[in-house]
């Protein structure tokens, strides 16, 4: 029992509602165009968890091991870093969860595709791997891609692209023009989590070698691409709705756009760790309120 606690840290059960954003957009517009199956949705969620579970567990074992994740840094302290759970721990729950992330991958490609469309469930199968590969190798490794600042593609082509495309894709079994925009809007905002988490650790990362996006620009410029990302996803996902109309509903996600330019604003006074560290949440749950109501806008009639 007194394992518990350590473990559900570990999760980071926080970062869940952003990870499954784009499949709870991805759903909502083939409910719109006609397909939805609640047990894809269901697999496709748990399938998502499990990677991003995957992925905190992998980012608690490569900064523990590699000493980045130091009292230095701000914010909750890591399972490894605290000594309640040992590397080899972990180590043993990354390669079961791997193997979770296998399983729920099979049982969604199964429900979506069936034994008639071997090519798409080849092409899923490779995105799956590359998904565990990027959940791994984001922090573990000799070479992690995240101590060479490529963190922020690989979130915005994961939590952006692949998750609503992908999970789109499941339902209808075809591409559509109409899910890019949403897409990239909400690669942008799930990239603007992470570059206020790298700005938040900015020092500590600095001084452990871990050369994210955030050190590489220093705190103002990356504060100027932190308010590029926000402000452009807000754009992007206007023009869609004026491109794409049908009915008021559609402008719904006005309403997550009030916690996100109180948030903008309060990252341009931003000076100190603690500054970024209180408004990580603000975001997170800010985008996954925004994938919600565009979503919910597109269904509602």
């Amino acid at each position: 029992m007194n394992k518990i606690k350590p473990w559900l840290s570990a999760m980071r059960l926080r970062t869940l509602p952003l990870s499954v954003s784009g499949i709870i957009l991805g759903s909502c517009f083939a409910y719109y165009n006609g397909h939805f199956d609640f047990l894809i949705f269901a697999l496709a969620i748990l399938t998502t968890i499990s990677l991003q579970v995957l992925s905190n567990l992998a980012n608690d074992y490569g900064d523990g091991v590699k000493g980045t994740d130091n009292d230095e840094r701000v914010g909750p302290q890591r399972a490894l870093q605290s000594g309640a759970i040992t590397p080899q721990e972990m180590f043993e729950a990354i390669r079961f969860n791997i193997l979770v992330v296998i399983m729920l991958t099979l049982g969604l490609l199964w429900v979506a595709f069936g034994s008639g469309n071997f090519l798409y469930v080849l092409l899923f199968i490779a995105l799956g791997g590359f998904s565990v590969y990027a959940a791994i190798n984001y922090t573990m490794g000799s070479s992690p891609y995240g101590y060479r600042a490529l963190g922020d593609v690989f979130v915005f082509v994961f939590f952006g692209l692949v998750s609503t495309i992908g999970s789109y894709f499941l339902y209808m079994h075809t591409l559509n023009h109409v899910v890019v925009l949403p897409a990239i809007a909400l690669g942008l905002f799930s990239v603007g989590v992470l570059n206020l988490n790298n700005m938040r650790d900015i020092q500590s990362d600095t001084n452990a070698g871990k050369i994210t996006l955030a050190v590489k620009l220093g705190l103002n410029r990356a504060k100027t691409y932190h308010f590029a990302l926000i402000l452009g996803a807000m754009i992007i996902t206007v023009i869609f709705s004026l491109l794409y109309y049908v009915e008021p509903y559609n402008f719904l996600y006005l309403i997550a756009f009030v916690p996100l330019i109180i948030h903008v604003k309060k990252i341009k006074k931003a000076k100190i760790a603690n500054d970024f560290d209180s408004q990580l949440k603000v975001l997170a749950l800010s985008t996954f309120l925004f994938s919600i109501l565009l979503g919910i806008g597109y269904i509602l009639y």
